[in-house]
């Protein structure tokens, strides 16, 4: 039975591969071994249940033993963006009462005044040499750390039981934390691995940030299987081509701005014969960058998916379904239920655009130190609760509509549609319009502030294949295709659109880059 989150790294053959990072490769009985050193180790620093680790690394073996291992002592493991500034690490540390912090030598010097404004920080474990910055705390290293071969003691540790808070970027105002417990990792990891159809014979490729909900899912939904993953550190999308073609790649799932630059790429056959599958979340994939991509794996199947940090992941288009239905979001995943409702919270009938509403085991346990927040969007579904007692769904912000056979299709945030004209309208589909000209490489729409209109559309883009983009041509291919008021009344060019720590376009500094 899998408790703990670390409980995956008993489900693969100890002789079979793990993970690897660049030449070094982890059976799992290794990956298991040094889990177990680190967790001995942190329960000799006084690690106790429930307290937050947090873990500021690149993606790299020991940020896989490091989380794992905070799991195996029973505390609870804050994984932060490596692209995060010492700001912002600051304050995450500070917000969830970190109790210690793993990082590099080479990173301390950059966080390391910052952290000790961190009153809640009793220890600093670090990979590398003694710190450079000067540290009024503890200082322990990695390897001194894992050199205990005591096994952890984490009696009482339950499924319940918080496992991890994830920082997301807000539209305003600092990360909020989301907390997952155990049985929402576990519950998630076995639904997406089904319906992805993971077996050890898979190698993943780890694109995304670990601390990204979808990037740390590409590790359990792996070891759960006994599956592969291989990490990389994004830098340039040939590498991606090249890793694939290194190892084998049997799945890939990547972000639309990823998509959008891999879909450029000269693919040779020894990076696709294997590739089963590639998936897209975090956003609409725009269909000509689907079709190229389609192109490109012909022996690929297509997952498209929908999800939020709150509940994991929601949806999914099965691959069969793509031609027909290359703009659906699909269907709920395995074990849980999604619905799309009115604000009363009556289910809204085909056709009828409402909040999506996901309920299952899956559902987080709601924003750190936030319960504002936490009761905005953490409610009871059904409203009125239910006779066999209350139960927390997350009511997503996000709007979509249900078609006869109750296939799911997202519209856009609550708090992203445009209001213009009299009208609300959906960003992704001025984005899609855009993208189906073949004269951008990238785009976003946003509302500003119009006496007149109410919000006039904006559009930020990109030239295709880093060429210069005409924007007087794309303006008639848009009122060709588009009624009046959806028509940007303002097309903006940049080289390359500015993305967020996860990946996806950074639609708040989009609109503080732009000149009005």
């Amino acid at each position: 039975m899998l408790t703990r989150v670390d409980d995956v790294v008993r489900c693969g053959d100890p002789e079979r591969p793990a993970v690897t990072y660049q030449d070094e490769t982890l059976s799992y009985g290794e990956l298991a071994r040094r889990v177990g050193r680190a967790a001995s180790g942190l329960r000799r620093l006084g690690l106790r249940r429930g307290e937050r680790v947090v873990v500021y690394l690149e993606k790299r073996i020991e940020t896989v033993v490091a989380m794992l291992a905070v799991s195996a002592a029973g505390g609870v493991f804050v994984p932060v963006n490596p692209l995060f500034k010492p700001q912002q690490v600051g304050y995450v540390a500070a917000d969830c009462g970190a109790v210690a912090v793993v990082t590099t030598v080479e990173r301390h010097r950059l966080i390391g005044a910052r952290l000790q404004e961190v009153e809640s920080l009793r220890d600093l474990i670090l990979i590398g040499d003694r710190p450079q910055v000067p540290e009024p705390r503890p200082v322990t290293t990695w390897s001194r750390l894992c050199a205990s071969e005591e096994a952890p003691a984490t009696e009482g540790v339950i499924d319940a039981d918080v496992a991890a808070i994830l920082y997301t970027s807000g539209s305003t105002g600092s990360p909020k934390g989301v907390v997952l417990s155990h049985r929402n990792l576990l519950a998630g990891a076995r639904s997406v691995a089904q319906y992805l159809g993971h077996t050890r014979d898979d190698v993943v490729l780890a694109v995304l940030p670990l601390s990204f909900d979808t990037g740390f899912s590409q590790l359990t939904t792996s070891f759960i299987t006994g599956a592969h993953v291989v990490l990389m550190n994004y830098l340039v999308p040939g590498a991606v081509v090249r890793l694939c073609a290194r190892h084998g790649v049997t799945g890939l799932t990547c972000v639309p701005p990823l998509w959008l630059q891999l879909a450029g790429q000269t693919w040779p056959a020894e990076a696709t014969r294997r590739l089963r599958y590639f998936a897209n979340t975090g956003g609409r994939l725009p269909k000509p960058a689907l079709d190229a991509l389609r192109a490109t794996f012909p022996q690929a199947r297509p997952y498209l998916m929908y999800g939020l940090t709150e509940a994991f992941r929601s949806t999914y288009l099965d691959p069969a379904q793509a031609d027909r239905r290359p703009d659906s979001i699909g269907k709920a995943i395995p074990n849980a239920e999604i619905l799309v409702v009115r604000p009363d919270g009556g289910v809204c009938d085909p056709g009828e655009k409402g909040e999506i509403v996901h309920r299952g085991a899956l559902v987080a346990l709601g924003y750190w130190n936030d319960p504002e927040r936490t009761a905005e969007r953490f409610r009871p579904y059904p409203p009125g609760g239910s006779p066999w007692g209350s139960e927390l769904a997350v009511w997503s912000g996000d709007v979509a509509y249900r078609d006869e056979e109750g296939f799911l299709y997202f519209v856009g945030r609550t708090d992203e549609m445009i209001k213009t004209s009299g009208y609300r309208v959906s960003p992704s589909e001025i984005e899609e319009a855009a993208y189906a000209t073949g004269l951008v490489g990238e785009a976003v729409a946003f509302g500003v502030a119009d006496d007149t209109l109410g919000q006039q559309v904006v559009l930020v883009v990109s030239g295709p294949s880093g060429e210069s983009c005409d924007t007087e041509t794309l303006v008639k291919a848009l009122e060709r295709d588009l009624p009046r008021y959806m028509v940007p009344r303002r097309v903006v060019v940049r080289d390359r659109l500015p993305r967020s720590g996860n990946g996806k376009f950074d639609r708040t500094e989009l609109r503080r880059a732009v000149t009005w």
